[in-house]
């Protein structure tokens, strides 16, 4: 695979980090359902120790601090930077002694992590090249009665009209499809890689798990929206139109620099008419 090729599909999480964090403080609401729901399936006295894989910069961690307040959280992350801001919002919040970081890559590190009533996986586990043998790890960490929660699939986010008065109508369906391109060269770099069949519920069944549920979460943020959500859209697009170059038609990203000019009247920054719509699919599974 060419190296320009490696370019487009290594992730700069540093880069990534004010994405990230904003982009999970906008789905608090469908974090705080979710966690809501895993609470139904473990009893909050009984979660002692949590795992939060992939943790980034902690949005999520203090989420399930808060839930579970008999718990610690422990964020996991193979980016320090992320792990940083991690243990400075927990600080903020006031949740330091319950909240804790620990560096690790996984699959080499799944022995550092230690035991756990709980573990979420939000996102993370795509980024595993042997995603069966990462659930049967997150399966041995598990005590007996705890519970594993994997966010993948759900639905992309939606932010514009199919038609918006420039370029061809159906902007973010391409956006998608160059995206999922995207996702099969970042997946085969991955070390160990292996194809599945993204049958979550089949995958944590092999893994010895008893598969208790999965439900989607709907964020739905209708138009005008707040600033926040305009600034998260354009680091997205911005995003996008960096590691999509090559896979997006020359007249796509044209279209993608004008939704950037701040200056330009069909530019993101003064469309009146930008929304935010996208599901979270959570799949969950218990050890017994």
């Amino acid at each position: 695979m060419s190296s320009h090729h490696h370019d487009k599909t290594h992730i700069d999480w540093d880069e990534m980090s004010p994405l990230l964090e904003r982009g999970a403080e906008l789905q608090g609401p469908v974090h705080r359902q979710a966690v809501a729901w895993l609470g139904e399936q473990v009893p909050a006295a009984g979660v002692r120790r949590i795992i939060d894989i992939g943790s980034g910069p902690g949005v999520m961690s203090l989420v399930l601090a808060e839930a579970f307040e008999y718990a610690e959280v422990v964020a996991v992350d193979a980016t320090v930077p992320l792990l940083e801001l991690a243990r400075a919002r927990a600080e903020r919040a006031g949740l330091g002694d319950r909240v804790r970081t620990l560096h690790a890559e996984l699959p080499d590190d799944f022995d550092a992590l230690g035991e756990a009533d709980l573990i979420w996986a939000g996102s993370s586990l795509h980024h595993i090249g042997d995603q069966r043998a990462a659930l049967a790890g997150f399966s041995r960490l598990l005590r007996p009665g705890g519970l594993l929660a994997v966010v993948e699939g759900g639905l992309p986010a939606r932010h514009l009209p199919r038609d918006i008065g420039i370029g061809r109508p159906g902007l973010e369906a391409r956006l998608d499809a160059a995206s999922a391109e995207w996702f099969l060269g970042m997946r085969a770099e991955l070390p160990g890689a292996k194809d599945e069949i993204e049958d979550w519920r089949a995958l944590m069944a092999a893994a010895g798990l008893a598969p208790s549920g999965t439900r989607s979460f709907l964020l739905d943020i209708p138009a005008p929206v707040p600033r926040t959500v305009r600034e998260q859209l354009a680091s997205a697009f911005a995003w996008q139109r960096k590691v999509l170059d090559g896979l997006l038609a020359p007249d796509d990203i044209a279209v993608l620099d004008r939704l950037l000019d701040p200056h330009d009247e069909q530019g993101l920054a003064q469309r009146p008419d930008i929304y935010l719509l996208m599901a979270r699919t959570v799949h969950t599974a218990r050890r017994g």
